[in-house]
């Protein structure tokens, strides 16, 4: 299934994406709720209702004509206000690569244990337009990721049930100011500034019976569901990334393992897979450089459109904006 949260009267409404339509939970069962916070404290009980509902609109048992056109609304993200946004370090490429490129051998503590950051749960974004400040277009970068979404409460989970935590998959764009991030990290603490002004995650929350046709063993020698999903970034509709979900060398479930050791999940927590390999500028531009030292590098700029396209999960797409304020950050430093 497909669970979308869009804007009706001022407020967040859950809705399914059924036979190109938005139903609103009500008319599937009218004690339902109309959050996707709400319906997550309750996911496996209310899941059930859903999927019914969802073979009664494609039986014609539940009209059509009750259906919303999604053109006609605003999408939201699908847990417009999760209780915490992590994001993890999973792929071995993206990570290696990355270190290469600033002349950094790779880490042997990769390979040992898998690693997350908490980034800025009240900076989640659906699709459209993302906001950003003058230091962020200091190099504003995408990431090209995966996301699941907890779907009930558990403290120290074990990675071999860690997969009956996930409610589902969805898109996630973990945008980067690399400038604000590679000053702040000279001092072996953050991400925060770099990170914390957007993340966006969308167009919806794809279940995993979903994705059943996409699992794939997962590495040898580790726990946990792995997807055979092919993953690609364009801006302004040029393709300028390609990977695959199935290469995570750390599983979510094993994500999980760790972010619940001697610490609650609770529904609607979001966890991030990490960047796959080639998955953002940062990336690209130091292995253009490496391989020619005149290539120029690309990063965001105002007025581009960033489409991360997931197979089975959708395509995300945002508009970079300018906020009108000029204030800034790098101008006041002290030195």
């Amino acid at each position: 299934m497909k669970f979308v949260s869009y804007l009706k009267e001022g407020q967040d409404q859950l809705a399914i994406l059924e036979e190109g339509l938005l139903f609103d939970l009500e008319y599937i069962h009218p004690d339902l709720p109309g959050s996707m916070n709400m319906f997550l404290n309750h996911w496996d009980e209310y899941l059930l209702i859903v999927q019914a509902g969802g073979i009664a609109i494609q039986e014609g048992q539940i009209s059509r004509e009750r259906g919303i056109d999604p053109d006609s609304v605003e999408w939201l993200a699908p847990v417009p206000a999760p209780p915490s946004c992590r994001d993890g370090y999973a792929f071995y490429q993206h990570v290696a690569t990355a270190r290469r490129n600033r002349g950094a051998p790779m880490i042997p503590e990769f390979r040992q244990y898998p690693i997350f950051y908490f980034t800025n749960h009240h900076s989640i974004y659906g699709p459209g337009e993302v906001r950003c400040m003058p230091d962020h277009f200091e190099k504003l970068d995408f990431e090209l990721e995966a996301a699941i979404v907890i779907s009930r409460h558990g403290r120290n989970i074990r990675g071999g049930e860690a997969d009956s935590y996930i409610a589902g998959l969805m898109i996630m764009n973990d945008l980067s100011a690399r400038r604000l991030q590679s000053e702040e990290m000279l001092l072996n603490l953050g991400p925060a500034k770099g990170k914390d002004f957007a993340t966006t995650t969308g167009p919806w929350l794809v279940t995993l019976e979903e994705l059943e046709a996409f699992e794939a063993p997962c590495p040898e020698g580790h726990v946990g569901k792995s997807w055979n999903l092919s993953m690609k970034c364009r801006i302004n509709g040029k393709q300028v990334s390609e990977g695959n979900l199935k290469d995570m060398d750390w599983t979510f479930a094993e994500i999980i393992e760790r972010a619940s050791y001697g610490a609650d999940l609770y529904p609607g927590d979001i966890i991030g897979s990490g960047t796959v390999g080639t998955g953002c500028f940062l990336e690209l531009n130091g292995t253009g450089k490496l391989n020619d030292p005149s290539y120029e590098e690309q990063w965001l700029q105002d007025g581009d459109e960033v489409e991360l396209d997931i197979e089975g999960l959708g395509v995300l797409r945002n508009r970079i904006v300018s906020e009108e304020d000029d204030f800034s950050l790098l101008r006041i430093k002290k030195v």
